[in-house]
């Protein structure tokens, strides 16, 4: 139903293919979903009004994923070449470009009664978007990360698009403002949840499931929830700075650091933190819904879906 809102120009192909293949390959729309199952509560049915506002938010999400893929320099997403590796950096950077254009265009579509708020809640997310990823950027030059550091930036470069998700379903029903904000801080706590998970799953996941290689935040020593805890608890910082510092050319080495690096957090226990982590930060996702006067059960659903693989 999303995709069917989506439609990029034919031409310039060189700029507008590589934004139909990341679509493409993208995940479950968990943004868009969210939009809509949050606007849902509210017993409305999506027009094109509600529709091309929550496909903006899977644009905007993918625009930001063709610039992150540059700057972690990742050869895989979901399994297959990222668009800087299929065709080149200057291609992503503009295509990643006009797709965050090309969300503007359908944001605006916003039925006229909430629309300004839709376009300051989206445009605010979209700076702090930006900032959660400088601060991230930042860290991996930092030999010392604090875990409320870490939280700050995930919640910008993660949580607050799921918030402003999960809110702008609200607007876009013209559900009370203070609705509006239980399910922004709904969709904040999902989203701290989700990252969470993702970093766990990183560590410790499926890499047919997760769409990615294993370990690649450990061989690229990219501070992760993980790494902080495991930082905080260990006796011998020095140890593994060392171990997680290590360069690898091969895969052989490249394997060698992942197990090395994963036995050090299995010792620290830092991988069942991290699981109750999750837990923690979805109860409170969940707890953000109690005073609703709606039947919330599609977003406790939706909250189990996401971040259920993690607990």
């Amino acid at each position: 139903m999303i995709d069917k809102v989506i439609n990029f120009p034919a031409e310039p192909a060189g700029l507008y293919d590589p934004l139909r293949y990341m679509m493409d390959i993208s995940g479950k729309r968990i943004r868009p979903t969210l939009c809509l199952l949050a606007h849902g509560l509210y017993g409305a049915a999506p027009g094109p009004d509600v529709l091309k506002p929550a496909a903006a938010l899977e644009v905007f999400h993918n625009f930001t994923l063709i610039h992150d893929d540059i700057m972690d320099r990742s050869p895989l997403r979901r399994g297959v070449p990222t668009v800087w590796k299929k065709w080149n950096e200057d291609t992503a950077i503009l295509s990643g470009d006009v797709m965050l254009i090309e969300a503007y265009k359908l944001i605006v579509n916003a039925p006229s009664h909430c629309r300004r708020a839709v376009l300051d809640l989206f445009s605010t997310t979209a700076g702090q978007v930006c900032e959660g990823q400088q601060y991230d950027m930042e860290f991996e030059g930092k030999e010392s990360v604090g875990m409320e550091e870490y939280n700050n930036m995930i919640g910008l470069k993660t949580a607050v698009l799921l918030a402003c998700s999960a809110k702008m379903g609200g607007l876009l029903a013209g559900a009370a403002d203070s609705d509006c904000e239980a399910l922004y801080r709904y969709g904040y706590y999902l989203g701290m949840a989700f990252q969470v998970a993702d970093d766990y799953l990183d560590a410790y996941g499926d890499e047919k499931v997760f769409g990615k290689p294993i370990g690649g935040d450990i061989i690229n020593g990219k501070k992760s929830w993980l790494t902080i805890r495991a930082l905080e608890k260990t006796t011998d910082r020095a140890a593994f700075l060392s171990a997680f510092g290590k360069e690898c050319s091969t895969q052989e080495q490249k394997q060698a650091k992942i197990a090395r690096i994963k036995s050090m957090y299995d010792a620290l226990g830092v991988d069942t933190e991290a699981r109750a982590e999750v837990v923690r930060y979805s109860d409170l996702a969940l707890e953000a819904l109690k005073d609703l006067q709606v039947d919330v059960s599609p977003l406790r659903d939706f909250a189990d879906r996401l971040v259920g693989r993690a607990k």
